[in-house]
């Protein structure tokens, strides 16, 4: 069987599907790989290194799909490309089926099999396919960087003979994977660090990495089955503004991670509240693509508000486009074995596997 998969359109995404590593993985599977002329070389993954393990390129994309039996993208393939899919194929990758999915519709309809990982059911069996962790995980360390980068105050406590530098401190909005990392990240550079989640089983993980987690009086646990947070009523949203308008007073540096899976981003930061904070004080919106939690959050730039600047980005992982890189093709590798019958070396749709039934999309 031939696996393929062709450059993303490097303006708007630099992570790569398959790397040199991962390429030989799946030659030791039994699978043939062909991908596009200089795929990997802006993050120095250079054609001699995929060539040396059998792998082989092709300059026409057209050619390169539909050759292809399975497919493997960081997301859908442009309307052009999307057409040379023909049915019995296999894509996989972050579809975005609350974006796409009319034009999903169209290829299952042509009988496409289509399975989108951001889909991934949160089970023990699926952790090493998570594709969500494993990038939110980048971004929350990257994110307190930049927002770091241009705070223009030292992070940790400095004592000098000329007297003492208060150490910083953050806020992190959302305890998932994104806010975990980010409290690490903060707390190993120095900063003090508050934590706030809807979910009250985050405040055991967030003290274990020494945040303090905020909560609201009489919260009640707004988790899904699946681990994900859901939306607040209107009760606990007053109550978490109150304690929010509260906090932002004496905080330094937000870093903005809540998110609702194929929903708008819950707006946190109110207007109200950015007049509580000080000047030259930083908020980092991951949730920015999604609208943002902070008012204001525009994509791609530096809002600056009162002396507060408020920055989020389209894709943050750009910044680590070789260390993300490296993660999904390992995610993705995982979850082809998964799929691939060893055996009878092909694909099977095992709808009876929690993981195959709830990416694929029909």
């Amino acid at each position: 069987m031939i696996i393929g998969s062709i450059s993303e359109n490097k303006d708007i995404e630099k992570r790569v599907s398959i790397t040199p590593e991962i390429a030989k993985k799946y030659i030791n599977l039994g699978f043939e790989i062909n991908l596009s002329e200089n795929y990997g070389k802006h993050l120095g993954f250079e054609e001699k290194e995929y060539t040396e393990l059998g792998v082989k390129f092709i300059s026409d994309d057209k050619k390169l799909v539909e050759n292809s039996d399975i497919i493997i993208q960081m997301s859908l393939l442009d309307d052009n490309k999307a057409t040379f899919l023909k049915s019995k194929q296999t894509l996989i990758g972050v579809l975005n089926l609350y974006e796409n999915k009319s034009k999903l519709e169209g290829l299952a309809k042509k009988g496409v099999n289509l399975f989108s990982l951001e889909l991934l059911p949160r089970i023990t069996r699926a952790q090493s396919m998570d594709i969500l962790s494993s990038q939110a995980n980048l971004a929350g360390y990257k994110a307190v960087l930049e927002s770091f980068s241009i705070f223009e105050k030292a992070i940790p406590m400095m004592m000098t003979a000329a007297g003492t530098i208060s150490a910083a401190k953050v806020l992190v909005v959302g305890a998932g994977v994104a806010g975990l990392q980010a409290i690490a990240t903060a707390k190993r550079m120095g900063a003090i660090v508050f934590a706030t989640d809807v979910r009250i089983t985050s405040k055991e993980q967030v003290e274990s990495l020494g945040g303090k987690f905020l909560t609201v009086e009489g919260a009640e646990n707004l988790e899904t089955e699946g681990g994900y947070a859901k939306e607040a009523s209107e009760e606990f949203k007053k109550k978490q503004e109150e304690l929010l308008a509260e906090t932002l007073k004496k905080i330094d540096i937000v870093i903005c991670t809540a998110l609702i899976p194929g929903k708008k981003a819950p707006l946190i930061i109110t207007e109200n509240m950015l007049k509580n904070m000080q000047p030259g004080s930083i908020i980092y919106d991951l949730a920015a693509v999604q609208g943002g939690n902070a008012a204001f959050t525009e994509v791609d730039k530096i809002i600056e508000k009162n002396g507060i600047k408020i920055m989020g980005e389209r894709n943050i992982l750009n910044k680590l486009p070789t260390s993300s890189s490296n993660l999904y093709a390992k995610n993705v590798f995982n979850f082809v074995s998964n799929l691939y019958d060893k055996e009878n070396k092909k694909i099977n749709i095992n709808l009876e596997d929690e993981i195959i039934a709830k990416t694929i999309i029909k």
